[in-house]
Parts: structure tokens; C-alpha cells; sequence
């Protein structure tokens, strides 16, 4: 017979329906409801967990291998979810309730995560979230690309939060809810296996524990870290990079250990200097198979000193204006991190900070948006005096939506006239971003011709115009450059290739639309080397460079404009006389002899070693070595 059961009653179980519910009798015991509310959210920690894997693989067959294989962290994962899911539930006084909270903003990163590897290679990683900015004000850029891919992002996202909203309403009134009792059963048994597991996912420390759960932090291989953890595990795992641990053997006492090489400085004029690093600037001739009207970079072509080898690719030009500009190397700091985001948080040594001292005035132009990639902090801690950006520059021209080469080198020319004594000017260009889009560019220069599809060829056909562009520009600041007595020094790169997309596997440049992070030597040039030019109006191109990394940059030019510095000349000099690439993944001597997987071996070159120590005194550690390599730095005494 059926019987009503009112509030009192209900409440001893922890479980609280509404007062007018009719349940068969007898009552379902107590433990059941509560392994059945297990169940459930085990049930569809599962399906979540296959969804946001499904997405982050783009492969049902790679999904279900996850799975299926006991030596990844498939099930610990869901036991994750799990967790959090019931916490919520707790948190929030009914049953199921969690799964609205936790599955939308799990299918959302994933999602993102997907569209990044796709665009730029790598996974999401948590420190992504800090400029997250920056990704919506480009959206305009990309929504102009993919119109119908915008709109039906935008219609879909539309629709999500409203269904999301009604899902809610509805899913709460038909949901049981729980007591004071139920609920705080629940914390008292979640929370600390919540954090039990927070603690045990530093990748720089060995956990048994998480080796027992299957998750395997692989942190110098990242692309194979989200493949075996999972992209949950994965994103956990890479949490503690805003945390940089001392390498082994630092101390002041190894800092103040290091030699310092002695090199001789000029005694002549310090001769003015401009570095330009140019958005995306490669030479498109590279592809096979694709003929042009004329050569885009003729300029570059005539005056070229080498090459730099960018550790990015199709995007994170601040990582590589951050090796340029101080000297250091993102090989020794967290796979996924962005120093200017995360790491300069007080003055650092950088070749504007030494040439300041030396009596320049220091300059940075970027004809964007201050706050974008934390310049106007990073430059300000670079010891520039002044920023030039979007918000102080005069109205430049622009072409393709974007601000010209042509009108920032003009502001450039404009702004070293008016410049008394020494200068030494930073230039980060903006035309050649992409997406690029077909017909950015009225009345194109530049024809090519291709076997590949419309799309990739009219890519090809915009990048190509741009590039022209930026040859043009510093066609035109040489010649300028050489008209002026004063010694002026001219540095021009393009930070990393762009990203071309389908372009790349359509004519057979790369296996995928990205760059690989391992490969072999020949593979590794051919996808991170952009076109160098280090030019003086009085001795001409600095010719036979080669390859080199942009921490190397300052060496090169400090070199060419006769000035010493302990670190910049010296300790550089002595790292360059025996390698000339240090990427993450490769080293490259000097003799073109390569050493991939160098930074997993135990017996590393000691040379790089002190490398590494040095960097990790002067950016986190206690600036032992401030006296010795960055004698101009003394006033700012220890980081904070």
C-alpha cells in the first residue's frame, strides 16, 4: 500500500524530497540511496570524461584506446570527476546538480584546447587563461577569415547558454534534495581525497601515489603528455608552472663561482640602434611547388647575415621578443609558459637596461595595444624609458585592417630624427599577422601559382603581399640608414613562420599544419627558421652568422657596435664559441653537430648548466651573480 511520507522522516537519511512525494512501501534503505547516487555520478563521470576526450582527440578510435589501455589515467580521471561532481552536489543541496557546473566548463576548455592545437600545435594550458584577452580581440581578425564558422560559433553559444539556463530550472525541480546531514556526509568524504590528490600532482616531485593512479607527468614532451594523461590529467599536471623550482645546484655560492670571460670595448662613437622583429616574416619562396611573379623579399634575400631559430611557431611572439631582448632562454623555464605573463615581475637584465646605462635612450614601438602580452609592464621592467604604442602613437595608416610596415617604419624615421645622442629602438611590426585571409590586399603585387586549392593558394598570395611589404619597409630603412653620418646599426627577424595551415601539407612543406617540437635537424630549420639581416651603414651586411637562437641577438649586436658587457658579450660569447641553437628540444654546436632530447640526458654540457643556474638567479633566485654579469642592474637589488 502506498503511504505518505512527510519532512521529519526524510530527513534522517540525508536524502530530502519534497514533502508530498509517494514512495512504495517499504522505503528503499538508506546505504542504497547512496551507492545509487554514486553509481549515477559514476555513470556520468564517464560520459563526460569520453565527451571531453572525444573533443580533445578529434579520434573516437584514439578515445575508446584510452580507455581500453590500463596504463593511462582514464578511470582515474573519472574518479575525479566523480569527486568534484558529488562536492558540488553537496555545495549545492541536491543531487546531480553538479554535473551543470562541472561538464559545461569542461566541454568549454576542452573545446578551446582543440581549437588551439589546431591553429597553433599545442594544447591549452592553464597559463593560456592570462592572456585569454588577447585571444577575444583578435576574434574580429579571425570571424573575418571564417564568417560562417564565426556566426555559427556565435548562434551555437547563444543557444548553449539558453539551454543551459532552461536545463538548470528544470533540472533542479526534478532532482532530490539533500540535507545537512547528506551534505556534509559527503564533503567529510570528498574533500580530503580532493585534496589528497592536489598534492600529489606537483610533476617536480615523484609521487607514488600518482604513479599508482596511471598519471605520468611527461612535461618535456607535452603534446605526449596530454595524449597519455588525458587532457584533464594533463591540465592538472601543468598547474604548478607559475611555480619555477631551483634547478639542481643553484646556489649564490655556484653563482658566485662563475668566471667571467673579459672581452675588449670600442672607444669609438656608440653608434644608434634599431632592432625590428617583423609579425610573422618568412620567406614563402620556401614551399614547393608554388612559382611567384617576382621574388617577395628581395631585399632580405641580398642582405641576409643568417637566420634566427624561433621556438615558437604561428603565434607566442613573446617568448621570442623575451630571448631577444634579455639574452635568456625559454629551454629552461616550464613547457606551455609565457615569461612576459608569468615570470617578469621585477626589473630584469635586458640589452636596454645595459645600453640605458651606457648613455642611450631607450625606446619600444608597438603600434597595438599596450596591456597586450603585458608590455607595458615588461617593457617598463626591461628598463625602456618610453612605450610607444596604439595608445600614444600618432594615427598610422594601415593596410589590410592592420597597421602598415610602411607608416610604423615612417614613425620609426620620424622618431630617431628627433632623437639626440645614442638610441637604441625596439620595434615589434603588426601587418603581417594573420588569419590571411583571400584579398586582405587591394591590388596585390605579387601572382602565384600553385597546384594546392583556391583557399591555400589565395593564403599564400596575402602572406607573400605582406611579406613584400615588410622588405619594402626595411628596404627603406636602409636606405635612410645610409644617408645618416652617425653609425646606426639596423637588426631585422621575423619572430617564427606563420601559420599557413592547410597550406603546409598541401605542398608537401610540413606533414601537418603546424611545426613539429621533435624532429630531425633538416625538419626542425626548415619549420623554425625565419630570414635574419644585422646591417651597418658603415661595414654592410655582418654576413656568416648562421643559425642562431634569438638569445644570441644581443651578442651579435653589442659585438657589431664595439661595445663589452660581462653577460651580453662575455657569457653569451662563451656559450656561442660552443653552441649557437638552444631550443628545448635541440641543441646545435657551432659545428652544426645536433643533440635532440639533450634536457631529458643526465650528462648535460656543465656549460649549460650555468646557463640555466644563472637564468634561474637572476629571474626567481636571489640575484647573486647581480655584481658580476649585470653590474648596471645593482639598483634594483633582489627580486621580490
Amino acid at each position: 500500500m502506498d503511504r505518505q511520507i512527510g519532512r521529519a522522516e526524510l530527513e534522517t537519511d540525508g536524502v530530502l524530497r519534497p514533502d508530498t512525494a509517494t514512495v512504495q512501501s517499504p522505503a528503499i534503505p538508506v546505504y542504497l540511496r547512496h551507492v545509487s547516487h554514486f553509481l549515477a555520478v559514476f555513470v556520468l563521470s564517464t560520459l563526460l570524461v569520453f565527451a571531453v576526450e572525444l573533443i580533445s582527440r578529434g579520434s573516437f578510435s584514439d578515445t575508446m584506446l584510452f580507455f581500453q589501455e590500463l596504463y593511462r589515467p582514464a578511470w582515474t580521471t573519472v574518479g575525479l570527476y566523480a569527486l568534484v561532481m558529488i562536492a558540488f552536489d553537496a555545495l549545492l543541496g541536491r543531487s546531480h546538480n553538479g554535473l551543470l557546473v562541472v561538464a559545461p566548463g569542461a566541454l568549454l576548455f576542452t573545446w578551446i584546447g582543440r581549437q588551439k592545437a589546431l591553429y597553433l600545435g599545442d594544447p591549452l594550458y592553464p597559463t593560456d587563461f592570462l592572456y585569454s584577452r588577447q585571444i577575444v580581440d583578435l576574434l574580429p581578425l579571425l570571424a573575418r577569415e571564417r564568417p560562417w564558422t564565426a556566426f555559427a560559433i556565435a548562434v551555437a553559444t547563444i543557444l548553449a547558454v539558453a539551454g543551459l539556463i532552461l536545463t538548470w530550472r528544470y533540472w533542479r525541480q526534478r532532482t532530490l534534495r539533500l540535507n545537512a546531514k547528506g551534505r556534509l556526509w559527503r564533503l567529510a568524504v570528498v574533500v580530503p581525497v580532493l585534496v589528497s590528490f592536489v598534492s600529489i600532482m606537483d610533476y617536480n616531485n615523484f609521487s607514488w601515489a600518482r604513479d599508482r593512479l596511471r598519471v605520468q607527468p611527461i612535461m618535456w614532451d607535452q603534446k605526449e603528455n596530454y595524449a597519455h594523461n588525458g587532457f584533464t590529467m594533463a591540465f592538472a599536471l601543468n598547474l604548478p608552472m607559475v611555480n619555477v623550482s631551483a634547478p639542481q645546484g643553484y646556489s649564490p655560492e655556484a653563482i658566485n663561482a662563475m668566471s667571467v670571460r673579459s672581452s675588449a670595448s670600442g672607444t669609438g662613437e656608440k653608434p644608434d640602434i634599431i632592432m625590428v622583429m617583423s609579425e610573422s616574416f618568412w620567406d614563402p619562396t620556401r614551399l614547393p611547388g608554388v612559382s611567384f611573379n617576382r621574388d617577395p623579399i628581395p631585399t632580405v634575400r641580398a642582405r641576409q647575415s643568417g637566420a634566427v631559430f624561433s621556438p615558437e611557431f604561428g603565434g607566442m611572439t613573446a617568448n621570442v621578443e623575451f630571448e631577444a631582448l634579455t639574452g635568456f632562454s625559454n629551454a629552461f623555464l616550464p613547457y606551455g609558459s609565457i615569461p612576459y605573463q608569468q615570470y617578469v615581475r621585477h626589473p630584469l637584465p635586458s640589452l636596454a637596461t645595459f645600453l640605458k646605462s651606457e648613455g642611450y635612450a631607450t625606446k619600444a614601438i608597438h603600434p597595438y595595444r599596450e596591456w597586450f602580452w603585458n608590455r607595458r609592464n615588461v617593457y617598463q621592467a626591461f628598463g625602456f624609458d618610453t612605450f610607444r604604442s596604439e595608445e600614444n602613437l600618432p594615427r598610422l595608416a594601415s593596410r589590410g585592417r592592420l597597421v602598415s610596415d610602411a607608416s610604423l617604419i615612417e614613425e620609426v624615421i620620424r622618431e630617431a630624427d628627433e632623437t639626440e645622442g645614442p638610441f637604441f629602438f625596439f620595434t615589434v611590426t603588426l601587418q603581417g599577422h594573420g588569419p590571411y585571409e583571400p584579398y586582405r590586399y587591394k591590388n596585390p603585387s605579387i601572382d602565384v601559382a600553385t597546384e594546392s586549392g583556391v583557399a591555400e593558394r589565395e593564403a599564400i598570395r596575402t602572406y607573400s603581399e605582406g611579406a613584400a611589404d615588410a622588405d619594402r619597409s626595411l628596404k627603406k630603412l636602409m636606405r635612410w640608414a645610409a644617408k645618416r653620418q652617425r653609425h646606426t646599426i639596423l637588426v631585422f627577424f621575423g619572430d617564427h613562420l606563420p601559420p599557413l595551415g592547410d597550406a603546409y601539407i598541401s605542398t608537401g612543406y610540413m606533414k601537418g599544419r603546424v611545426a613539429d617540437r621533435r624532429a630531425p635537424l633538416a625538419d626542425m630549420l626548415k619549420q623554425h627558421e625565419t630570414p635574419l639581416v644585422i646591417w651597418s651603414n658603415q661595414t654592410g651586411t655582418d654576413h656568416g652568422i648562421g643559425t642562431v637562437s634569438p638569445s644570441f641577438l644581443p651578442l651579435h649586436v653589442l659585438e657589431l657596435a664595439g661595445l663589452s658587457h660581462p653577460y651580453y658579450t662575455g657569457f653569451l660569447g662563451s656559450i656561442r664559441d660552443r653552441y649557437k641553437v638552444i631550443d628545448r628540444h635541440m641543441l646545435l654546436s657551432s659545428e652544426d653537430v645536433s643533440t635532440p632530447d639533450w634536457s631529458e640526458k643526465s650528462d648535460t654540457d656543465p656549460l649549460i648548466n650555468r646557463f640555466r643556474l644563472l637564468q634561474y638567479d637572476m629571474m626567481f633566485g636571489e640575484r647573486a651573480g647581480l655584481d658580476k654579469f649585470f653590474p648596471e642592474m645593482k639598483a634594483h637589488g633582489p627580486a621580490s
